[in-house]
């Protein structure tokens, strides 16, 4: 029965790159016309396509959506969101679906795929970890983004969790920044994404019911960056730990 699935596995991840590939190429065009808007509006409508992208190729895929807590993004208020990250999957779930204008804080190196580059630098603010000026410029660039009233999408594990708990350690920048600007923190949990997108495996994709919970706002008053790491960590991990199912 594990070989079945197995091979399943790797005929499914050939169609969802196929799906993936032709239906970016669909809205590739329209994405581009957003560099001509200046942002927020650019980004509202990059979001906008990008939505409708995913919520497409994610039928496609056999793996629907569930989004809840759209609710605590109160109109006009900027926020940090701050994601679990499980898997590859987690990268084009995150943005689209964060409802408003939105950037991801994100490597440099998706920069170079043909096509695929210019549309993921749109939505990104974007960093060389290996460079101390690249992180203090992009340090910059997402509180310039927060004071447009747009939204910082941060990974505060930094890579995908390929251990056995449920979150790793958070790293600083995301809680130094809303510490900084005084700007709240929404915890976003996403589900199920590491069983449609192992990443401890090559070339696997099974379908199956994705879900994103946006909690209440955390807000930065009175706290240091640790407490804040701390105090949202404790929440992201006690919230996934009791919705895992």
């Amino acid at each position: 029965m594990k070989i079945f699935k197995e091979i399943a596995g790797r005929i499914w991840a050939v169609w969802a790159m196929i799906s993936f590939v032709v239906t970016f190429l669909v809205i590739f065009i329209p994405s581009m016309f957003t560099y001509l808007l200046p942002d927020p509006k650019g980004s509202v409508l990059f979001i906008k396509i990008a939505r409708v992208w995913m919520s497409v190729w994610l039928r496609l895929v056999g793996c629907p959506l569930k989004v809840s807590g759209k609710e605590n993004f109160k109109k006009g208020q900027a926020y940090i969101v701050t994601c679990n990250h499980n898997s590859l999957l987690d990268v084009p779930l995150s943005a689209p679906f964060v409802p408003g204008a939105n950037k991801t804080i994100a490597k440099t190196s998706f920069t170079k795929v043909p096509l695929f580059g210019w549309f993921y630098r749109k939505g990104s603010v974007l960093v060389d970890r290996n460079s101390d000026t690249s992180r203090r410029k992009s340090f910059e660039e997402m509180k310039a983004v927060l004071k447009k009233g747009m939204y910082m999408c941060i990974y505060p594990e930094g890579t995908r969790n390929r251990t056995a708990d449920p979150l790793k350690k958070f790293y600083d920048g995301a809680f130094k920044l809303a510490v900084d600007t005084q700007t709240s923190i929404i915890p976003a949990l996403i589900f199920n994404t590491k069983k449609a997108l192992p990443a401890n495996k090559s070339f696997y994709f099974i379908p199956h019911k994705l879900r994103m919970h946006f909690l209440e706002p955390v807000k930065p008053d009175g706290l240091t960056a640790e407490q804040l790491k701390d105090k949202v960590f404790n929440l992201m991990k006690d919230h996934f730990v009791n919705n895992s199912h």
